[in-house]
């Protein structure tokens, strides 16, 4: 049976790890080509983005930059996690800080700061994850990650209970967790994260997403119909077309002088290369004869 190809944005429910999602997925698709961008903790739900046959290929070139979510917010309380699940290591029995208060200590957090990213991450430390290393009762230092928080709104849920829900567009490895931990210690009574839903990963939302259950649903052509072509990955980068000799040439794996083509982008600059239809990643690099274009990524068989 012919592999499918494509992008699946998939509704993760709450109690599974992306790793068991992705595993679901292979037994609904039949195939063993399937991986994830953009990692959900196992009491996460919402957007995430699944890579299906040849598009899996393209996982290390997919930065999806921009990430949206809903958190609960719970203040009063701090644990090992920085979340509602961890073991509890201090409970605020004093009167919590007021609506506006909150709102004010959340909003300090717009812009462009640091983040010491939480021991219970899946970032690794000499090839072990922090989480596993955590565990053991082992804790490393880590230095702080630049992050942006590009909005964030605050609304009390139950102010007396200490109970706030948190909308936040923010960059790439933000850690939501930490923000909550980091929020709870300004305002000096601790906070964790009470719950997760990813509503944005690039330009991927939930209206786009897909239960589980849906896809058990489905015939296998129904589900095959629901995959997005792979070069969404690559939305936000310009489409390059290439003429049919340079597009072989390009597919032959040769740099494309920029020169030749008349036109002009930066060192550096990602492309999507297209001849009818997309077939490679392209990136700009500087040759011994000046500025081209060459294939990084080839996702054409």
């Amino acid at each position: 049976m012919m592999t499918d190809n494509g992008i699946l944005i998939l509704n993760k429910p709450a109690g599974m790890t992306s790793h068991d999602a992705v595993n679901k997925i292979r037994r609904l698709y039949g195939t063993r080509q399937v991986g994830h961008v953009g990692t959900l903790d196992p009491m996460a739900t919402g957007v995430l983005c699944v890579l299906i046959g040849r598009a899996v290929k393209a996982s290390e070139y997919a930065v999806l930059q921009k990430k949206t979510y809903r958190a609960g917010l719970k203040l009063g309380l701090t644990t090992d996690t920085e979340d509602i699940s961890g073991k509890l290591l201090s409970h605020t029995v004093a009167p919590l800080p007021s609506k506006e208060e909150v709102i004010a200590a959340s909003s300090s957090f717009l812009g462009e700061g640091s983040q010491i990213p939480p021991m219970y991450s899946a970032l690794k430390r000499g090839g072990e994850k922090l989480c596993d290393l955590a565990r053991k009762g082992v804790t490393v230092e880590r230095e702080p990650r630049p992050i942006t928080v590009y909005s964030l709104s605050c609304e009390a849920v139950n102010e007396e209970a200490g109970d706030y829900s948190l909308t936040v567009c923010c960059s790439k490895g933000t850690y939501i967790r930490t923000l909550c931990a980091d929020i709870g210690a300004k305002l000096g009574c601790g906070g964790v994260m009470s719950s997760l839903l990813r509503l944005e990963t690039g330009d991927f939302s939930l209206s786009q997403s897909h239960t589980l259950e849906e896809l058990e649903a489905l015939s296998q052509e129904a589900r095959k119909a629901l995959l997005l072509p792979l070069e969404t990955l690559f939305a936000d980068l310009p489409i390059l077309r290439l003429p049919g000799f340079f597009a072989r040439l390009a597919l032959d794996g040769n740099e494309i002088y920029l020169s030749k083509l008349g036109l002009a982008f930066p060192e550096g600059q990602r492309l999507r290369l297209y001849d009818d239809s997309f077939f490679s990643l392209g990136e700009v690099r500087l040759f011994e004869k000046g500025l081209a274009v060459k294939p990084i990524k080839k996702f054409r068989l």
